[in-house]
């Protein structure tokens, strides 16, 4: 079994109150689309993933950084911390020696993005039974002969 991340394990297991999630009266156009933009991005694994792993160990080199995370091509790495780097999540340092030596790193902003969303793990957690239950009720359901058509 895997630990959790290490935002979820630093995150206290209290909920937060719903008025602390209430969205403002009015939403400035640029934070709807920044906030759309950013769920899409985290919304693909590999960079929940990534901020993961560099959170755990720290500084990595490419290779490292893609041996810990498992069925990452070296494209899609690629294009994940290109994506990362340039909304400031992380650091890419290029060491100038040969063979060439790439270091990635969270910044700030990585850290308290894996940490808004430790949330998820805080409820997933916590509604672990009630979701397998679920999924178990559907499967066995889906399972019988339909005796109406599905919708």
């Amino acid at each position: 079994m895997r630990t959790a991340p290490v935002f979820a394990r630093a995150a206290s297991a209290a909920t937060m109150p719903a008025e602390a999630c209430e969205p403002p009266e009015t939403i400035d156009p640029r934070v709807e689309a920044l906030v759309h933009d950013l769920i899409g991005r985290v919304a693909d694994k590999w960079t929940m993933l990534v901020l993961e792993i560099l959170a755990e160990h720290g500084k990595l080199r490419f290779t490292r950084l893609s041996g810990l995370i498992p069925g990452i091509s070296q494209k899609m790495l690629t294009q994940t911390v290109r994506h990362m780097e340039r909304d400031g999540l992380l650091t890419r340092t290029v060491h100038p020696v040969v063979p060439p030596r790439v270091d990635y790193n969270l910044t700030p902003l990585g850290f308290s993005l894996g940490a808004a969303f430790c949330g998820v793990w805080i409820w997933a957690e916590q509604n672990l039974t009630a979701i397998e239950q679920a999924r178990e009720t559907f499967d066995h359901k889906s399972q019988q002969p339909a005796t109406e058509s599905r919708v």
